[in-house]
């Protein structure tokens, strides 16, 4: 989807949040998110699917960021539940927790843009604010029935659906050959 840049990368930065830093189900194996000290590199990569270098994350801020990205999981399953109400009430609860407020920064030669700041200046809140705002721009579209958890079996991973006709049910191109081999064998004669 192409909302804006900023936006766009910080929705991206909340998938890669809540896939890289919460438990579940991925490819159909059980997940368990990075700990100890695997933790900040999993929090900094996830960081980087904004595009933007990030700077390594400390384990403090790696710990505040899996939480954020516990609080960030319901609103895409609830989107994908097609429950809107729920999760515009709990973006609303992420926006007023990190006091999220926007600003116009210009950075690395870009012009003005706009971007999203929590009521600190701390790096796990900014981009809890961040990607709640984002969110938020999203869910305040015709556009939030993009955001979803994957129908494959064993998997809970989220994604935006970015392509043309909206009809993303995958959260990877893993998934869904997965799920077609699955349904090819299926068909075969003798099983």
């Amino acid at each position: 989807m192409n909302f804006t840049s900023h936006v766009d990368a910080v929705v991206a930065v909340a998938v890669a949040l809540v896939n890289g830093l919460t438990p579940g189900d991925a490819y159909g194996r059980r997940y368990l998110p990075p700990a100890g000290d695997a933790l900040p590199a999993a929090a900094t990569a996830a960081l980087r699917a904004g595009q933007r270098t990030a700077r390594e994350v400390t384990p403090a801020e790696a710990a505040n960021l899996a939480a954020a990205a516990g609080r960030l999981r319901p609103v895409f399953e609830a989107v994908d539940a097609g429950d809107l109400d729920s999760a515009a009430s709990q973006v609303n609860a992420l926006l007023a927790g990190t006091g999220a407020r926007p600003q116009l920064d210009r950075h690395d030669g870009e012009p003005w843009h706009l971007h999203f700041h929590g009521s600190t200046n701390g790096l796990a809140e900014g981009w809890a604010a961040g990607c709640a705002t984002g969110l938020a721009v999203v869910l305040g579209t015709d556009q939030a029935g993009r955001l979803g958890v994957c129908t494959a079996l064993r998997c809970d991973r989220v994604y935006v659906d970015a392509s043309r006709n909206g009809t993303r049910r995958f959260c990877s191109l893993a998934c869904q050959n997965r799920v077609k081999a699955a349904a090819f064998r299926a068909r075969q004669p003798g099983r």
